[in-house]
């Protein structure tokens, strides 16, 4: 087994760059409605032969907005259901459909595919371009079909911060709260894409920002999966996944 890839327990994948916010924090920077997404089976192949090999206990699907693709996401959390993968989650901002039929039948499908951990991405951010209605009647079907579900703020400089952002965002979580949908710790907004664009009067530039999320490029311990079939330096739909793990080698190596 590579020892660079001795302790990989998780895998994720961005199923897509399109969305359908517009967010001014956004570390992607500008989205298209539509886009590129990752291909179902090739995903569902990643995963049943990186867990046949590895110990992975946790799956995530993210975007972009991942339910612009729900087939692709649901066909991911089968199959890892399937390889025994425990934690299978997923983050949304809830939109991408105002059709009360779509939405019902969406989360049904989730539920149905083996996802149970939804996070939501909702905050001052989210609902200045994205209606609240849809969001919570999604929110509310994912509660119904028994899913563990919590809202994901985003929040500037930091949770306790005293800005106008994080005043709303407060005032949005208590909207969920009020439905019985409670918040996870979120995230602090980065100075990358948007935000650094729309938001750079509240980061010090002379300060280095580093991603909790970055990885040890000597001890992998999560890949991520773009949607171009993108990871480690090799790509699924080229090569399998197993040899592009065998052969990862760090740059600095």
């Amino acid at each position: 087994m590579n020892k660079y890839i001795a302790n990989l327990n998780r895998i994720e994948f961005v199923i897509t760059y399109a969305c359908s916010g517009r967010c001014k924090h956004c570390s992607e920077g500008s989205h298209n409605a539509s886009g590129e997404h990752i291909d179902a089976q090739a995903a569902a192949k990643a995963v049943h032969e990186i867990a046949n090999n590895y110990k992975i206990t946790s799956l995530m699907t993210f975007g972009g907005e991942p339910l612009l693709y729900p087939e692709t996401v649901c066909a991911i959390h089968s199959e890892a259901r399937e390889m025994n993968i425990q934690k299978r989650q997923l983050i949304t901002n809830g939109f991408f459909s105002k059709d009360s039929v779509k939405i019902k039948e969406v989360a049904k499908n989730l539920a149905d595919s083996g996802v149970n951990d939804i996070l939501l991405s909702v905050d001052a951010f989210h609902q200045e371009v994205i209606p609240p209605e849809p969001v919570k009647e999604f929110a509310s079907e994912i509660k119904r079909h028994g899913v563990s579900l919590r809202t994901q703020p985003a929040w500037l400089v930091s949770k306790e911060h005293d800005n106008k952002y994080n005043c709303r965002t407060a005032q949005i979580l208590a909207e969920f709260e009020a439905i019985g949908i409670f918040q996870n710790d979120g995230n602090i907004i980065l100075p990358n894409g948007n935000a650094l664009k729309y938001l750079s009067e509240y980061f010090d530039m002379s300060k280095e920002y580093v991603s909790p999320y970055e990885e040890n490029p000597a001890d992998i311990r999560a890949i991520s999966i773009e949607p171009n079939g993108d990871v480690l330096g090799g790509n699924i739909y080229k090569t399998d996944i197993m040899q592009i793990l065998e052969s990862y080698v760090p740059q600095d190596v």
